[in-house]
């Protein structure tokens, strides 16, 4: 199963005026990161950083000047994220933007389907909170000691050791566990159940008769209590 870890920066909080100014994402294969990214500063098209939101994320509209617009990565981020489900924090924000994004280019909007947020399964699995991406990654031990302010790459490949958590842990990643139909999309998975049998045909033994009746004989030495007895055939 693949997903795509992704974050967006944006000029402010409106995604109908607002535009995204960075996308980060992160390729996971099974649970496992793949190490494939996908990473864009892009230009606002005349849109301003809010004064608000560049005191979070840091960029600005000198930062951003020569940078590609939304419709020059279109393509790359598409073929990217095609056939994967998108992991986001808090997604109706980010899919809300990206949407906001593919409605001026004529492009379909996201599936619903197809969107993990990964803020719902944390309120689920720790309702007394603090569920922010920060206090996250202070409860699983994940190390955010560099992240001084937003940005999208870091936060997406922070945010995927976050979710790995979420859903149960390195296990997971390693596929020991097995999605339920739907359930997936909620984050919710039940445990394979696996069963060990005996071998049908005994391994042949690795010593010779020569060092069985040796070690036979040692046994006979050392006595009747020797330790050694009660591990004989």
């Amino acid at each position: 199963m693949r997903e795509i870890v992704f974050d967006t920066e944006t000029t402010g909080l409106d995604s109908n005026e607002d535009r995204v100014i960075e996308l980060g994402c992160v390729e996971l294969d099974n649970r496992f990161p793949t190490g494939r990214t996908l990473h864009h500063f892009i230009n606002a098209q005349g849109r301003s950083v809010h004064p608000e939101a560049q005191a979070v994320h840091g960029i600005s509209d000198a930062d951003l000047a020569d940078k590609p617009v939304f419709g020059a990565i279109l393509e790359e981020f598409l073929e990217f994220i095609d056939g994967a489900k998108l992991v986001a924090h808090n997604a109706n924000f980010d899919i809300g933007f990206i949407n906001a994004e593919f409605d001026r280019l004529g492009v379909p909007p996201v599936d619903p389907g197809l969107v993990v947020d990964t803020l719902a399964i944390a309120r689920r699995k720790h309702p007394m909170g603090p569920n922010s991406l920060d206090a996250l990654c202070r409860r699983y031990g994940i190390d955010n000691s560099h992240r001084t302010k937003h940005g999208a790459l870091l936060d997406a490949e922070l945010l995927a050791e976050v979710y790995i958590e979420l859903i149960g842990g390195k296990q997971a990643a390693l596929g020991l566990e097995i999605s339920t139909g739907g359930d997936d999309a909620r984050g919710d998975t039940d445990r394979a159940s696996m069963t060990v049998s005996a071998r049908p045909t005994p391994l042949p033994p690795r010593i010779s008769e020569a060092e069985r009746a040796a070690h036979e004989a040692l046994v006979e030495k050392l006595g009747e209590k020797a330790l050694w007895h009660t591990f004989r055939a």
